[in-house]
């Protein structure tokens, strides 16, 4: 069960992003920073959260999975508040974007207009696992490029946050995203996420202006090696998994 919230901090943030700067970046580079999410008090009590196991429903280790190296855990209900409010004030400012990569590309469109539609549709489907992820990196950790689908249906972007300050408690550790181009070398992009902020990214592909008009645009992603400190991410999934 979601839980609606209102006049909080988070969304005071969130209605502050210049969404047309994001779409803009979105449309050039796959990518785009949306600013502060989260105060750096807030991002250092969700962190904390990761030792505490009754908060996670599943955890992942990177390296026996061949993912990586590091460590990730899938959040149970109930989620943290700056959780939920994200969610649900991200989702509609996302969903024109949304409508407009896939109407481009002649697929349709599934995603209602609020998050608590979209979800219900997915727990129909059989998609019912929750996917706010907390992500742990130390020294030498990376994450492999990869997509989260995690079933049939899929919302195609999803927020990153840095719960770390770069420079300072982490060096090395930036957000890669890799682009296969139709008829072209693939193109990748680097980007170092401050503290607190978040990056709006393609879950799986996207449209990109080919000859013909819009053709479909694969993209990965991952994180680089962690040269030193530690690094914590919270992940914000916009479709539940099978």
């Amino acid at each position: 069960m979601i839980r609606k919230m209102k006049d909080t901090p988070w969304a005071d943030r969130v209605n502050a992003v210049d969404w047309d700067s994001v779409s803009t970046e979105l449309e050039r580079y796959g990518c785009a920073l949306t600013g502060p999410l989260l105060s750096p008090d807030e991002a250092a009590q969700i962190a904390a959260l990761y030792p505490d196991d009754s908060r996670f429903r599943s955890t992942v280790n990177m390296g026996r999975h061949r993912f990586g190296e590091g460590e990730y855990r899938y959040f149970a209900e109930p989620f943290p508040d700056a959780v939920v409010a994200l969610k649900q004030e991200l989702y509609p400012r996302l969903l024109p974007i949304a409508r407009d990569w896939w109407t481009k590309l002649g697929r349709e469109t599934p995603w209602p207009g609020t998050l608590d539609e979209w979800l219900d549709m997915c727990h129909a489907a059989g998609q019912t696992k929750s996917t706010p992820i907390l992500l742990k990196y130390g020294e030498g950790n990376w994450n492999a490029l990869h997509r989260d689908l995690y079933g049939e249906l899929v919302f195609p972007l999803q927020v990153v946050i840095n719960l770390n300050n770069p420079g300072v408690d982490h060096t090395g550790g930036e957000f890669l995203l890799y682009e296969q181009r139709p008829r072209a070398q693939s193109r990748a992009t680097a980007t170092l996420i401050p503290h607190g902020h978040g990056l709006v990214f393609t879950t799986r592909d996207r449209p990109v202006r080919s000859a013909r008009g819009w053709s479909v645009g694969p993209v990965r992603h991952g994180v680089s090696v962690i040269r030193s400190g530690q690094r914590y991410t919270l992940g914000l999934v916009f479709h539940d998994a099978a």
